[in-house]
């Protein structure tokens, strides 16, 4: 072991991927076990790696942690980017949980019926334009600050940044009447850490299809 963090979990975006980006902002190097077929993920659960069988999984300081938002949290809150006070880890909860649910429907593009795949999209574009970029916007809006939460950078603006850029793959126009969430945007992916991470060759991984997904998934029993 070499003291980085060690990320187990498939060769895809998935429910990684805000974990990837936070660890990334932090400036925190990391290493990964990518599950590449069904006798990988059975080696980690037959070694008692994962509490409920499933992935993603992170060995960290210790610890073998599992459940994505868990992890997160605790990233968050050991590289400060998780506000200075419970009112503003709060806010901050309140916001990732909010991203957390266009998140989900992004999933269902790639897990749901190849039929409702395109019923998915529309929901999802509809639901970034009316209901949360107008409601993070006008947070920004109303303490004119460069950061959602604090005036400083957190786990909030780096998994907004991080959606941003996933629902601009069913829409590139999504952002255009949000200028302020344009602006954030470009600030977090300006910064060296997250502008390093956004370059190719990096550990970002590129946007799942639901054809890549699929053939991911001849390799494994799901």
């Amino acid at each position: 072991m070499s003291g980085k963090p060690v990320l187990h979990y498939f060769n895809i975006q998935g429910r990684m991927e805000s974990i990837r980006w936070l660890l990334a902002a932090a400036g925190v190097e990391f290493e990964e076990n990518l599950l590449m077929g069904q006798e990988d993920l059975e080696k980690l659960r037959n070694d008692g790696l994962l509490m409920f069988q499933q992935v993603p999984m992170v060995e960290m300081d210790g610890m073998k942690m599992v459940q994505s938002r868990a992890i997160l949290n605790y990233i968050a809150t050991k590289y400060n980017l998780y506000g200075k006070d419970m009112k503003e880890r709060l806010l901050i909860d309140m916001y990732t949980e909010g991203m957390a649910d266009l998140f989900e429907l992004s999933f269902k593009v790639i897990l749901g019926p190849p039929e409702q795949r395109d019923a998915t999209k529309s929901l999802i574009k509809d639901r970034a334009k009316n209901r949360f970029f107008p409601a993070f916007e006008k947070v920004l809006k109303s303490h004119g600050q460069g950061y959602l939460v604090g005036n400083k950078l957190s786990k909030a603006d780096i998994l907004l940044t991080e959606l941003m850029y996933c629902v601009e793959e069913f829409d590139a126009s999504l952002l255009t009447n949000f200028p302020l969430l344009q602006a954030l945007k470009t600030r977090v992916s300006n910064l060296p850490n997250v502008k390093k991470f956004l370059q190719p060759g990096s550990q970002r991984k590129p946007f799942t299809t639901p054809e890549m997904f699929e053939e991911m998934k001849k390799s494994f029993k799901f």
